[in-house]
């Protein structure tokens, strides 16, 4: 499993860290709260108790493209994880090829206007 000293790794090899603490995976806001929760308090002002809800309407999404600007490539970060897979310190390399396999065959599914090419990193000249 993912320990607390795997938890601080980056804190304590580099003194510039804003956070110092990241979780490995979701068990680690639970096994770590004692530490984890007046972080999560203190940076996003909200409680240990805090219920995340989503909202997948996209008819509330606004934004400022100029449709004679447009969009012609994008890149999308992720900051959590799929369920049963590991955070980005606790993940692994094949955890990550995995989610890339699933995040592939998803993407295949995009139509009409969103519709794009896959591009992984590990082939691109920049």
């Amino acid at each position: 499993g993912f320990t607390l000293a795997k938890a601080i790794a980056c804190a304590v090899e580099f003194d510039n860290q804003h956070c110092g603490i990241y979780a490995g995976d979701w068990d680690s806001y639970r096994d770590f709260s004692v530490i984890f929760d007046p972080i999560i308090m203190e940076y996003h002002g909200i409680s240990a108790e805090a219920k995340h809800t989503s909202d997948l309407d996209a008819s509330k999404l606004v934004g400022n493209i100029d449709p004679a600007v447009p969009v012609h490539s994008t890149r999308i970060r992720v900051g959590r994880n799929i369920d049963g897979y590991g955070l980005s310190p606790g993940i692994t390399k094949q955890q990550r090829m995995d989610i890339e396999q699933l995040m592939i065959h998803a993407l295949a599914k995009v139509s009409d206007d969103l519709a794009g090419k896959y591009h992984p990193l590990d082939n691109m000249e920049e």
